[in-house]
């Protein structure tokens, strides 16, 4: 490209890491639980639950919770996390897989379908393939009113100023990965947060599955960055949406933009030629269960520094795509 610009990957801010360098020191018992109480304290102020666990990773806050389930659980047919399929089948549990817009849940036909498939859960992200809000409040009531558990993937919507994703009165559960990219980034780690204590009652599978005080060091910073570098990202991905054609739900707010293409496997080879990213890439190509089952690339505006996220940088990328496409 004739124009110039620097990208970097979204990386732990300069205090968590600190942060995380001093927790090595504190070999104390005590020093390490008030380290992971305090994250503890920080993911019930920020989801709005009563109780939190930090684990060792996002999915392994989906397998402590999906363990608790024992028959058929409920998860979009795309535009989910591929943990949710790939820990059900490993618990045995039997999958049923709700229609969606692109991943994007009517409430409406939700009863529908609970009323006939009678599951325990249902399990979805707050943003359907990271590019579209779901209606949080809406499922959660229908979820509410079956009986059936709403178990909310928060990691790409921690810190959501408009409290309408990732709080817990929209979701029975939260669980989120604070590992690199997410919103929550400190590299590693992920936690579970709920109101109901029964959540945690397994023991063994959360003390197997704990992180370190020093991850909790980490995110304890980190997650108060959260609405900042979240309302950014939803800005910038507006932003590029309103610029951009064949976007898939160009009205939603979410954290990547994806556009619909012919040839993705072309698209997405040249895209990542001119967008390189220094530590990382935001380019992602479909169909894949994690975004849209149709021909498409993702642009993960979320894998980026928000430093990077300035208006000049957005223009090139939206330039750079329109130039690729032919659009």
């Amino acid at each position: 490209m004739a124009i110039y610009m620097e990208l970097y990957a979204k990386k732990p801010s300069t205090e968590a890491i600190k942060a995380m360098a001093e927790a090595v020191n504190k070999y104390a018992s005590g020093d390490k639980y008030d380290l992971i109480k305090s994250a503890e304290e920080e993911i019930c102020n920020i989801t709005n639950h009563e109780y939190a666990k930090v684990v060792n990773s996002g999915n392994s806050a989906i397998l402590a919770v999906m363990s608790s389930f024992k028959d058929k659980i409920m998860v979009p047919d795309q535009g989910g996390w591929s943990g949710f399929t790939k820990t059900a089948r490993f618990l045995g549990l039997e999958l049923i897989h709700l229609p969606t817009n692109y991943g994007l849940i009517n409430p409406s036909i939700i009863k529908d379908k609970i009323l006939k498939y009678q599951p325990e859960a249902l399990f979805l992200t707050s943003f359907a393939g990271y590019t579209a809000e779901q209606p949080m409040k809406e499922i959660f009531d229908v979820c509410e009113e079956e009986g059936v558990v709403l178990v909310e993937d928060a990691s790409g919507a921690l810190g959501d100023e408009k409290s309408c994703l990732a709080n817990g009165k929209h979701s029975h559960v939260i669980v989120a990965s604070t590992g690199s990219p997410k919103i929550v980034n400190v590299g590693y780690g992920g936690f579970i947060s709920s109101d109901n204590i029964d959540i945690f009652e397994n023991k063994h599978i959360l003390k197997t599955l704990r992180a370190d005080h020093i991850t909790c060091a980490g995110i304890s910073v980190e997650i108060t960055k959260s609405t900042d570098i979240l309302s950014k990202t939803i800005s910038s991905c507006h932003y590029i949406k309103n610029e951009l054609f064949n976007v898939i739900h160009p009205d939603k707010r979410g954290v990547n933009v994806i556009i619909k293409v012919d040839e993705s496997k072309k698209f997405a080879r040249k895209l990542r030629s001119d967008l390189k990213v220094h530590g990382g890439s935001m380019i992602t190509r479909c169909p894949l269960y994690n975004r849209v089952l149709d021909d498409a690339v993702a642009l993960e505006i979320k894998n980026i520094d928000i430093h990077c996220l300035t208006p000049e940088n957005l223009d090139i990328i939206i330039k750079t795509v329109q130039e690729s496409g032919n659009f």
